[in-house]
């Protein structure tokens, strides 16, 4: 991933001196479990311990020459710690190693999602409580519905987002796997219980049944997750991108002094970190066709896999962290204007109060039908004329006066019925 989208923690996980530290300390693991259980000797493990180091350039350079990153590192450790070095490696396959370590990397990245995810859905909490009352039109088909608040809007995102966090706090225990068995899987040279001390050691789980790798249903639904929770922020952005519209103008990105919309028009403040969002979106939902296809490798194994995911793994985790830190910081940041929403829920005279005014008449024995017809057409009547105002033609109509009192017609205006639940909404998510 590009420097421009990499947040520093986590693009520290994902570069070559972080993978080759990891596998380090599974070779390291493997090692001590095998002294403990008395395949080699104690001694040489210290001694590998003490003086184990890797220089990434030359890792490179003994790969341009044996063509196999694997070799070229356990080549370049050799390099320091000398004769207990044979020792390094005994009874392992290359994807052992790079299996493992590869689970460590991901329980990593998603512990640092996790973290920011928090930070998110406290943003997301406190903004709700903020405007639990902030009264606004309701939307559906991108036509105003009936009232609902900014605070119910964020409660629905809290929701969604603890959800996502609930599947996260799953996936960490999936992808925590890690395999020690050998060539393909048999444990043909490495005893199983090596496997089980060496993920004890590293904080995973054995592989149930792996084959030369760890199979990559886990890593797709590792990508999918991600791309879940990429998706859902992609609809909170989308959402912020439409209320920030001139024409509705209810919320708005926070605009920095002397930051600019336009390079031709002065005027512009655009909604930039949603639109960017957006395509971040698209993108990490684009890898998980690649994880999927990852899934059918050539019997016990072939390595079509791996230049995928050295391009995937580390785009997905880099972009969601990004993501998450883009959107936590433009709720916290969010401004909202409430006037605006007033203004924009009593366009056509309220309107969006016509179901109210339809049961209220219906309730006074009328028919549904007939009642439906008197609403609907004093509303497209509001709705088609300049300065269009459904509550005093609903005022006049001799049709709706001959069964409602003014005061009954009023009460069909009042926002707050459509509100009175809302608290059993709020205390369902702690807001």
């Amino acid at each position: 991933m590009i420097e421009r989208y990499t947040l520093p923690a986590m693009g520290n996980l994902w570069t070559d001196r972080y993978k080759y530290q990891t596998w380090l300390e599974v070779e390291i693991a493997v090692c001590e479990a095998q002294a403990e259980l008395g395949y080699i000797p104690g001694d040489a493990v210290e001694e590998i311990k003490a003086k184990a180091n890797f220089d990434p350039d030359r890792i490179l350079e003994i790969e341009a020459e044996v063509r196999h990153d694997v070799i070229a590192f356990l080549t370049n450790v050799n390099e320091y710690v000398g004769e207990p070095g044979r020792y390094i490696h005994l009874g392992l396959t290359s994807s052992d190693v790079l299996d493992t370590a590869l689970s460590l990397q991901l329980v990593a990245s998603l512990n640092l999602i996790l973290e920011q995810l928090e930070d998110f859905i406290q943003a997301l909490r406190y903004r709700a409580q903020e405007h639990r009352y902030t009264v606004m039109v309701g939307r559906s088909h991108g036509i105003h519905a009936e009232p609902i608040t900014f605070g119910f809007k964020l409660a629905g995102w809290l929701a969604e987002v603890l959800r996502g966090r609930d599947r996260l706090i799953r996936l960490r225990q999936d992808i925590a796997i890690g395999k020690i068995s050998g060539a393909v899987g048999t444990y043909a040279n490495i005893d199983p219980k090596i496997e089980a001390l060496t993920c004890q050691k590293l904080g995973l789980e054995p592989d149930t049944a792996s084959t030369q790798v760890i199979s990559r249903d886990r890593h797709a639904d590792y990508v999918q997750q991600l791309a879940l929770l990429a998706a859902s922020i992609e609809r909170f952005a989308v959402e912020i991108r439409n209320l920030q519209r001139t024409d509705v103008l209810e919320v708005e990105e926070y605009f920095a002094k002397g930051q600019k919309g336009s390079s031709a028009m002065p005027h512009k403040r655009n909604p930039i970190r949603s639109e960017r969002l957006t395509g971040m979106a698209r993108i990490i939902r684009s890898h998980t066709v690649s994880a999927l296809e990852n899934i059918a490798l050539w019997h016990e194994r072939d390595i079509s896999h791996s230049s995928v995911e050295r391009v995937m793994l580390p785009d997905v985790c880099i972009l969601t962290h990004f993501m998450l830190k883009e959107i936590t910081d433009l709720v916290k940041n969010l401004l909202v204007y409430p006037e605006n929403m007033k203004r924009n829920m009593n366009v056509y005279g309220g309107v969006i109060f016509s179901q109210r005014v339809l049961l209220t008449l219906v309730s006074k024995g009328i028919s549904r039908e007939s009642a439906y017809k008197i609403v609907q057409e004093n509303a497209h009547r509001a709705w088609n004329t300049d300065n269009g105002n459904f509550k005093a033609f609903i005022s006049q109509d001799e049709r709706v006066t001959g069964i409602l009192s003014p005061d009954e017609i009023e009460s069909c205006f009042d926002p707050q019925q459509h509100l009175n639940h809302l608290n059993s909404i709020y205390q369902r998510l702690d807001i």
